[in-house]
């Protein structure tokens, strides 16, 4: 017995050894897999001892979204609980003096401690910003299991206005170096000079030596484009004393640089290698983008010297059925959704993005605004996005770790991230001005405000000399919202000053006198465009833009008509769960272009044939008495039941259908979202007539037509020419269910995630959208449920399961590869229906 045992450690020890070895060179590993965990208390209360055993998990992971959704939660956070759990992994690894060992995390929601071999290494309590800990000395002798433990407190889980999720949701890595070494986000990439013929491009390296004697070493870096080619090259001799760093800046040239752009979104990688006596101590590979960025407060927005309007989206870093934890294909597939929009920018909304979230707008092409925080000095009313109007311990957010806490978060972030060429603003903050009622009171607005009126339509009721006034004879607060700006962006130039600082501004009239602009370089205007014409009148050096907006064609109407704005970033780009208090059973804010499953919505066409040259139709439909129209006696058009609503339209898109199924003879509205310069409209092949775009103000065609069954066709035309055609068939009955997959191979890596759609379909195969059926999944071969969804906001069925009833007939399943090779068949069925079979190899 002894002897087996002796023989299966010395077996564990060859395996992780030679895993440490294999990643040693790189200074990377793997570390996401082979995770314990178990949870503790759920929401306030304690688990059951059955349910406290360790559940072997990989990483990343959020246990929130595996619950069901709850009537009695919080729809602030989206109806799921929050709780107390504990991660741990064992492992072993080949260390000596000679090497240094970090840990490093993405983010971990939130309030978390770790430990390796239980001894604190320390706390972190933002759920947002990446941190790590040298853990060199903690570790255990070669042979003796280590043990890192991670305690996430969660139980304050309405301390944000949004789902957060709840665990280790990002990835973590070990990395495992030589003392002599490039520490972790150790380099900086800057193009300070950008020309046809050259870009001169300005390297930062930190060398740490943490060895008890001095070490002369030789720096090499390489240059190297997107086909493996190197472009430039340097190498100098340095020294750094025991146990001290040296931060060495080496400027290198690279001749006819190709430039970063949201169309070309091309990379150059930085090799940096630490070597003595021709021996490779350690190896950075950096990548980044050569791209200029210019705003200008009458011009707009400038990127490589081409006046760019900014076509961006905010997001929250949920994804429907995964919540938090998003694996990297299912944010591929929604960006390129909105990148097929037109889309191309990006605001993090409110907080740090993940590195693998960047890293996918460096390669896609999006810009990006990365912001730090949603609250600073005073806390917000999670339930009710405004000033606090109560006080409980659930509710207590990153407020009470700002003083201490908020340098150093935001210092770490900004050292995460400030390679990818994707980040051209840093924000320091989103809506702050209401959480310092000095500065509300003074604009006049919030002590009579309406979220559905005055605020959006109307100018601050106080003149900006009275406003002044108010802000010089108000009492003050313990804090001052000015101080604190000045503060924020004080650390982000002293991290960088080679991107603009931003805010987020929900009352701009008095940010702009209360010192808050000042601190800014673009001062971002939260639902106020109706201040656009007022903010670059009254501080005309001031750059100026949309930085939360309503996704209507009104809002950007009013940038396109204003070439001093430089774009919006509209609210939201997808759906995300949360911010539904007292909403049951809607879970989450259908705001977005794209719902929770990311299936397309109204204002996602709409959007697309305004940010997009490319002829694209798309058609709705609505009964007349049910749609926002009537009928004009004289002409028998349709025209708005509230003149020029349209103008004042709010977050959700109104209530239309994509289907062709009504009662025979109902007055039915066709509407039809196109760019294209003239739409006919044909039924059953007869023609009902052609309209032109230029005779719609609001951008949306729309006829009122008798319903007959058959087939509507929309014909968008352009000078007279065919350029899009569009189809919509009534629907039978529903036969089956047509299931598809956007992947028929994945890698077996553990990671790799492909979207299954189920859709009814009568026995034509037309899609059915007016009913609904539950729809059982089976899976055969080795491959992870992820859950399902239905894309509907009101949808509280549970996402971890292989069943769900359909919404407008569809349903979502997420499949994600094992770390085997193997066959995967795909099935779906319901009480009443068959469906087809399709398989996915993973490979």
């Amino acid at each position: 017995m002894v002897l087996r045992s002796f023989l299966t450690l010395l077996l564990l020890c060859v395996f992780f050894v030679s895993s440490a070895q294999k990643y040693s060179k790189i200074g990377k590993h793997d570390f996401n897999f082979d995770w314990k965990f178990k949870l503790l208390e759920r929401s306030g209360t304690p688990v059951k001892i059955e349910d406290t055993d360790w559940k072997n998990i990989n990483l990343p992971h959020d246990w929130s979204v595996g619950f069901s959704f709850d009537p009695k939660g919080e729809g602030a956070t989206g109806y799921l609980p929050g709780g107390i759990g504990i991660y741990k992994k064992d492992f072993l690894l080949n260390i000596d003096d000679s090497k240094t060992t970090y840990v490093l995390f993405d983010g971990v929601y939130n309030n978390s401690k770790v430990y390796l071999n239980d001894q604190l290494l320390g706390i972190h309590p933002y759920g947002y910003s990446p941190f790590y800990f040298d853990i060199t000395k903690r570790l255990r002798d070669n042979g003796e299991l280590n043990t890192i433990k991670v305690e996430v407190d969660h139980s304050r889980f309405v301390d944000s206005r949004w789902y957060t999720g709840s665990g280790i949701y990002r990835n973590v890595k070990l990395i495992h170096k030589n003392n002599l070494h490039i520490p972790v986000w150790g380099v900086f990439v800057t193009t300070p000079e950008i020309s046809k013929d050259i870009a001169k491009t300005h390297i930062k390296t930190t060398i740490k030596n943490n060895n008890t004697s001095e070490q002369d070493f030789d720096l090499q870096i390489k240059i190297y484009d997107d086909e493996n080619t190197s472009v430039s090259e340097y190498s100098k001799k340095y020294k750094v004393k025991a146990s001290q760093k040296i931060d060495v800046e080496s400027i290198l040239n690279i001749p006819k640089p190709f430039l970063w752009s949201i169309t070309s979104p091309r990379m150059y990688t930085a090799i940096i290698t630490i070597a003595q006596e021709g021996k490779l101590i350690d190896k950075n590979d950096v990548r980044f983008g050569v791209r200029s960025i210019k705003f200008d407060a009458d011009k707009g927005f400038f990127l490589n010297d081409i006046s760019t309007a900014i076509k961006g989206v905010c997001l929250h870093h949920d994804a429907g059925l995964v919540g938090a934890a998003v694996p990297k294909d299912v944010w591929i597939r929604r960006l390129q959704k909105l990148k097929d929009a037109g889309c191309n920018a990006i605001r993090i909304a409110h907080n740090p993005g993940s590195q693998e979230f960047l890293d996918l707008c460096d390669e896609m092409g999006f810009l990006v605004q990365d912001e730090f925080f949603d609250e600073w000095d005073n806390p917000k009313d999670k339930r009710l996005n405004t000033n606090e109007k109560s006080v409980d311990d659930v509710t207590r957010g990153y407020t009470q770790h700002f003083q201490k806490w908020a340098e150093r978060d935001l210092k770490n972030t900004m050292l995460a991230h400030r390679n990818h060429p994707s980040i051209f603003q840093w924000s320091i903050g989103n809506e702050i001005e209401w959480t310092y009622p000095r500065n509300a009171d003074a604009t006049g607005f919030f002590n009579n405000m309406n979220w559905n009126g005055n605020y959006f339509w109307e100018e601050p009721p106080h003149t900006i000399d009275q406003i002044k006034e108010k802000l010089e004879t108000l009492p003050k607060g313990k804090y001052d919202i000015g101080e604190t700006a000045k503060k924020l962006a004080k650390w982000t130039r002293e991290m960088d000053t080679t991107r603009y600082i931003t805010a987020n501004c929900i009352l701009p009239s008095a940010s702009h006198l209360s010192g808050y602009a000042d601190a800014l370089d673009v001062i971002g205007y939260s639902y106020r465009r109706i201040l656009y014409d007022y903010g670059h009148k009254n501080y005309p050096e001031k750059p100026i833009m949309g930085t939360e907006n309503l996704v209507q064609w009104h809002e950007w109407k009013a940038v396109e008509e204003r070439p001093f704005i430089s774009g919006t970033f509209l609210w939201t780009g997808i759906d995300y769960m949360g911010e539904s208090n007292d909403q049951w059973p809607r879970k989450a804010t259908p705001s977005g272009m794209l719902d929770v499953a990311g299936f397309e919505k109204p204002s996602y066409h709409m959007m697309k044939t305004l940010w997009n040259e490319e002829p694209h139709i798309y058609a709705t439909t609505q009964t007349l008495d049910k749609s926002i129209y009537i009928e004009e006696k004289n002409t028998g058009l349709a025209v708005e039941k509230v003149k020029d609503a349209w103008k004042k339209a709010l977050w959700v898109w109104h209530d239309v259908n994509d289907h062709w199924n009504y009662e025979e003879k109902d007055k039915v509205v066709v509407e039809v979202y196109s760019n294209c310069n003239e739409i006919e409209l044909c039924l059953n092949g007869e023609s009902l007539g052609i309209k032109r775009l230029k005779d719609f103000e609001d951008r949306i065609y729309k006829w009122i037509v008798p319903y007959t069954k058959g087939e509507l066709k929309i014909v968008g035309l352009n000078n007279g020419e065919v350029e899009e055609i569009r189809t919509i068939h009534t629907s039978g009955k529903a036969e089956r269910i047509k299931i598809t997959t956007d992947k028929i191979k994945l890698k077996a890596d553990g990671y790799n995630t492909a979207h299954v759609v189920a859709q009814l379909v009568d026995k034509h195969g037309i899609p059915v959208t007016t009913s609904d059926e539950e729809v059982i999944f089976t899976v055969e071969g080795e491959a992870k449920i992820l859950g399902v969804d239905n894309g509907w906001a009101s949808n509280v069925q549970d996402y971890q399961s292989n069943k769900i009833v359909t919404h407008k007939g569809r349903c979502l399943l997420l499949l994600q590869s094992k770390t085997k090779k193997a066959d995967v068949t795909i099935k779906a069925t319901s009480k009443n229906l068959t469906g087809n079979t399709i398989r996915i190899t993973i490979e």
